[in-house]
């Protein structure tokens, strides 16, 4: 074995074991956010609600926006805005109530309300 070789093999063992060092690191951390999410379950918070918080404060707010409008767009498509929501659940129920009319309301105003 030559010099050469023997300094390749000992650079490429070092950068294997800081590498296994990090992934180690990283489990530590993943149980650690698991930890903190059983938490919040466990004080009553939804977590796939606080996942989606997670993932949308990562994003800078043009990117957010660009999101949101995106989701606004296929929900009314879809037929699945509050307004058309509320329109639904009147015509089949007949009924509507206070909350609806606010929420109604709102939703006509471009604020949202769930």
């Amino acid at each position: 074995m030559t010099r050469a070789d023997c300094i390749a093999g000992d650079q490429l063992r070092a950068f294997v074991e800081r590498i296994e060092r990090l992934e180690e690191e990283k489990q530590t951390i993943a149980d650690d956010i698991k930890d903190v999410y059983a938490e919040a379950k466990a004080n009553g918070f939804d977590t796939k609600i606080l996942r989606q918080i997670v993932r949308l404060r990562k994003l800078d707010t043009a990117e957010r926006q660009e999101f949101e409008a995106l989701l606004d767009l296929y929900m009314h498509a879809l037929g699945m805005t509050t307004a058309e929501r509320l329109d639904a659940t009147e015509a089949t129920t007949g009924q509507i109530d206070i909350e609806s009319s606010i929420a109604r309301s709102s939703a006509s105003e471009g604020t949202y309300v769930q």
